[in-house]
C-alpha cells in the first residue's frame, strides 16, 4: 500500500507539472524563513518592500498558485514588473468615485524569479510597516495544520514593539465609507469591499477577484486592534494586539 501510494502521488505529480513545482517552490520559500535574516530585507519609503536575496519562486509558480493575471505588466531592468491593483467598490459592485485603491507589486529579475513584494501605501494604513515587518518575520517556525492548510505563527519568541496603533479617523480618511458597520462587544467592525483589476481569472477562482476587508476598532481608544481581510485567494488574520507593547495569533490561510 505505500508503494502504491507512493507511485500514485508521482503520478499525480507528473500530470500537474507545474503545479507540483510551484507548491514545491512555495515550500521551500516558506523554510527560508527559518533562516530570515539571511533570506530577506525589508525596505520602507513609500511603500513596504519584501526583498528575496535567494529567489526560489517563478512567475510560473505565482500564476499557477494565484490563478489570477496581474493587473498590469511590464518589463524593466533586468526582468518583469507585475501589478495586482485593487479598487474599492460598493454593495453593488460599483466602483466608488473617487477611486480608491491599493496594489501588490512583484518584480522578478533576468530568470523570472520573485525578488520583490511591493505593499503599497494605501495597505500600510490597515497594515502598518511596523506591524507587517514583524508579522512576516514571525512566519518562521510557524505551524501547519495540513487539514485546514493554514500557517499559525510562532509568536513565542517575537518581541512585541511600541508603535501606535492607527486610529479610526486616519484609516476613514484615507478609505471612506465602509459598506457595512457591525457592534460587537465594544468594538466595531467595519467591512470593505475591493475588486481586483485583471482580464483574466481561472475558472473556479471567480471568487479571488473580491477582495473583502474587516477593520476592528476598540471603540473606546478608537483603535485598530485587528484586521483581518483576503487578496488574491490569501486569506489573512493580523490582531494586533499581539504585538503590541504590553500585550501578548496572526493566522494564514494559504490558497486553497
Amino acid at each position: 500500500m505505500k508503494k502504491f501510494l507512493q507511485w500514485f502521488c508521482l503520478l499525480l505529480c507528473l500530470s500537474t507539472l507545474t503545479g507540483c513545482f510551484s507548491w514545491l517552490h512555495a515550500y521551500q520559500t516558506y523554510l527560508q524563513m527559518d533562516d530570515f535574516e539571511e533570506n530577506f530585507t525589508f525596505s520602507v519609503g513609500n511603500q513596504f518592500s519584501l526583498h528575496f536575496k535567494d529567489p526560489l519562486l517563478y512567475s510560473e509558480d505565482l500564476f499557477a498558485l494565484l490563478k489570477l493575471q496581474a493587473s498590469e505588466i511590464w518589463r524593466y531592468e533586468p526582468g518583469q514588473h507585475w501589478r495586482y491593483l485593487f479598487r474599492k467598490i460598493d454593495a453593488q459592485g460599483r466602483v466608488i468615485q473617487p477611486g480608491v485603491e491599493f496594489y501588490f507589486d512583484l518584480k522578478f529579475n533576468e530568470k523570472e524569479q520573485l525578488v520583490q513584494w511591493d505593499f503599497s501605501s494605501l495597505f500600510l494604513e490597515i497594515a502598518p510597516a511596523e506591524f507587517l515587518e514583524v508579522s512576516l518575520r514571525s512566519l518562521a517556525g510557524a505551524k501547519i495544520d495540513q487539514g485546514k492548510r493554514q500557517l499559525k505563527a510562532n509568536l513565542d519568541f517575537m518581541e512585541t514593539i511600541s508603535a501606535e496603533l492607527p486610529k479610526k479617523p486616519q484609516i476613514l480618511q484615507q478609505l471612506g465609507r465602509p459598506v457595512s458597520i457591525k457592534d460587537k462587544k465594544g468594538q466595531e467592525i467595519y467591512r470593505y469591499h475591493f475588486r481586483l483589476d485583471t482580464a483574466k481569472i481561472e475558472k473556479g477562482y471567480e471568487d479571488r477577484g473580491l477582495s473583502v476587508i474587516k477593520l476592528t476598532f476598540d471603540k473606546s481608544s478608537r483603535r485598530l486592534i485587528k484586521m483581518s481581510g483576503r487578496f488574491m485567494g490569501l486569506k489573512i488574520s493580523i490582531d494586533y494586539r499581539k504585538y503590541h507593547k504590553n500585550s501578548q495569533q496572526q493566522l494564514v490561510q494559504l490558497i486553497r
